[in-house]
């Protein structure tokens, strides 16, 4: 199943709808098959493994990362070419919670006299796909906010200058985060005060640049902005009110940037509007990049699930910009939990990877 593993994460960030999935057949203790899910429409991971393995799979155990579907989407349903193969056992890991899926090619297995094992190395496949099994079960995608700030949590300084808080490493490693998620998310402050790309540049050139997202009640972000200004330039969403939407697509048209009207709500728009058209269009994995008040306003309204810091060791005082705004907590026991699930040093600076956990 590890195998299976490390053949799924060849997939990560690129499968979007789907989940990533990998899977090794085995005949006579040895691997004679691998295959992974590389992107929508293509082959399921069950496939390509058992094409490789070719007559080898008859009476072969075929392990995989995620139970076989067993309906007919893009490709035909696993668990038909899994008993076609004629394999003898298959091992599973997660279960799928898609109501297509969700039991209903192991149990077609079972009928067709397979021998079955779930749940094999079940939590370290789960964590492999969050943002599907989050879509399947909430139709949110999953949220990762992702900040840089001094030792002091301070993300700028008073004067708003922010270039730059992390160290080189720091901003190649959010490069290589941007390349696995599906969509980044900023607010109209950060592009007015960092005019970032938003794009996901790797040393190797194999980056691949996520949807850009800015969130611009009004409608009136400068068409200067370099987040207009990409070869991939489709691929920048400005969203708006929706009462603002038909005249910012108009003054936008120059750009090929592309405009999602939503809901207002105090204070701006709603934000829960904009996740959901976000896995509407595919997209499962949400970067948020800033600024503090968009940081503050997801927080309080308990969206997202993952928080991505990066120390720097480095100390701006107490009249310097906070990552977080104003949630207006008043006792320490409303503070919001969160788990520490990895520290790591990136360079000079420190990487922490923490889990929201909201009851």
């Amino acid at each position: 199943m590890r195998e299976a593993l490390a053949e799924a994460r060849r997939g990560l960030g690129r499968t979007h709808p789907n989940p990533c999935v990998g899977a090794v057949v085995v005949w006579d203790g040895q691997v004679v098959g691998r295959g992974h899910h590389a992107q929508a429409g293509a082959p399921h991971a069950e496939v390509l493994a058992l094409a490789e393995a070719g007559a080898l799979a008859h009476g072969a155990d075929l392990y995989t990362t995620l139970e076989p579907c067993d309906h007919y989407g893009r490709t035909p349903p696993c668990s038909r070419a899994i008993l076609d193969a004629g394999v003898a056992r298959v091992v599973s890991a997660s279960s799928d919670p898609n109501p297509l899926v969700n039991g209903k090619g192991l149990a077609r297995l079972r009928d067709a006299g397979v021998a079955v094992v779930t749940g094999v190395l079940k939590e370290e496949a789960d964590a492999l796909n969050r943002p599907f099994f989050k879509a399947m079960r909430t139709g949110l995608p999953f949220l990762t906010l992702k900040v840089a700030v001094t030792l002091d949590g301070k993300l700028a300084t008073a004067s708003g200058d922010s270039a730059w808080v992390s160290g080189e490493e720091s901003r190649a490693d959010v490069h290589q985060l941007r390349s696995l998620v599906d969509a980044v998310l900023v607010g109209t402050g950060t592009v007015r005060a960092d005019d970032p790309r938003l794009t996901a540049r790797l040393a190797s050139g194999d980056g691949r640049n996520p949807l850009r997202l800015v969130l611009d009640t009004e409608g009136q972000l400068a068409l200067s902005s370099r987040v207009f200004h990409q070869p991939d330039a489709d691929r920048t969403v400005v969203v708006c009110a929706e009462d603002k939407a038909q005249d910012a697509q108009a003054r936008l048209a120059p750009t090929h940037a592309r405009v999602w009207g939503v809901p207002r709500a105090p204070g701006g728009i709603a934000l829960e509007a904009v996740l959901r058209r976000l896995v509407e269009e595919g997209g499962l994995h949400l970067l948020v990049e800033g600024g503090a008040q968009l940081f503050a306003s997801l927080v309080a309204a308990r969206l997202p699930d993952a928080l991505v810091l990066y120390l720097a060791p480095k100390l701006l005082g107490g009249d310097a910009k906070s990552w977080l705004g104003r949630l207006g907590l008043q006792r320490m026991g409303e503070a919001v939990p969160l788990q520490v699930e990895d520290v790591t040093q990136v360079g000079g600076d420190v990487r922490v990877r923490a889990r929201f956990l909201w009851p």
